[in-house]
C-alpha cells in the first residue's frame, strides 16, 4: 500500500513529516515502512519463510566470496537520502564494514549493491519503485530475487535518462544458475519458492 502526499515530488517538509510518521509506527504496526518519491510504502505482511530463507542464503553465499573488509548486511539502519526524499531498507546490502560506523541511516552512496527478495504482497515495490529509486540514490548494482517465479535480475551501469537515472544493463537469471552481483558470483541453487 502507498500513502502519497499531495504532490508526487514532495518537498523537505513533507519528507520530514513522513519520516516522523514512519518512526512513530516502527513498533506499532506490523510490516515494513519505506519512503519513496510517491510517498510511504507499507508492506503490511510480515515476510514469509521462503522470503527470509532466501535472504539468509543469499547473505551467507555472498559472505563466502566477499573480501574481509566488506559485509553482506541484513539489519538496520535504513538507507536514506533526505534531499531526494527517499528512505529504503534493502533485504541485503553489500557495504564496507568501515562505512557502517557512526550513527543514523546509511548513506546510499556507500552501498556497493542492494539485493531485494520480492515480497508476495507487494512485488511492484521491488520490480518498479526500487528499480527507479536505487539508481537515483547512486546504488551501482541492484539484484532482485523473485521466489514467485524462481528467477531474478541484476541491474547495473547507471546512466541518465529524461526520467532520471536508470540502470542501463539488466542480466536475468533463473534459480539454479550462478549469478554475478557486482564482482561476486554466487549459486542460486536451493533457493525456496513461494507455494
Amino acid at each position: 500500500m502507498t500513502i502519497a502526499p499531495d504532490e508526487a515530488q514532495h518537498d523537505a517538509r513533507q519528507y520530514q513529516v513522513m519520516r516522523e510518521f514512519v518512526q512513530s509506527m516502527d513498533d506499532t504496526l506490523p510490516g515494513k515502512f519505506e519512503i519513496t518519491k510517491e510517498g510511504i510504502v507499507h508492506d503490511m505482511m510480515s515476510p514469509a519463510r521462503p522470503h527470509e530463507l532466501t535472504v539468509l542464503r543469499v547473505r551467507k553465499r555472498l559472505e563466502k566470496v566477499l573480501p574481509d573488509v566488506l559485509v553482506a548486511h541484513t539489519g538496520t539502519p535504513d538507507v536514506e537520502h533526505a534531499p531526494e526524499g527517499i528512505m529504503r531498507h534493502p533485504d541485503v546490502m553489500v557495504i564496507a564494514e568501515a562505512d557502517m560506523e557512526g550513527e543514523g541511516s546509511f548513506d546510499p552512496r556507500t552501498l556497493l549493491a542492494a539485493i531485494e527478495v520480492v515480497s508476495q504482497s507487494n512485488p511492484d515495490n521491488d520490480w518498479v519503485s526500487k528499480m527507479r529509486d536505487y539508481p537515483l540514490l547512486g546504488v551501482p548494482v541492484y539484484a532482485v530475487f523473485d521466489p514467485r517465479t524462481g528467477s531474478g535480475a541484476v541491474l547495473c551501469d547507471i546512466h541518465s535518462t529524461p526520467a532520471g537515472p536508470r540502470y542501463a544493463t539488466r542480466k536475468e537469471f533463473v534459480y539454479g544458475e550462478d549469478v554475478t552481483i557486482g564482482d561476486w558470483t554466487i549459486p542460486t541453487t536451493d533457493l525456496p519458492r513461494y507455494a
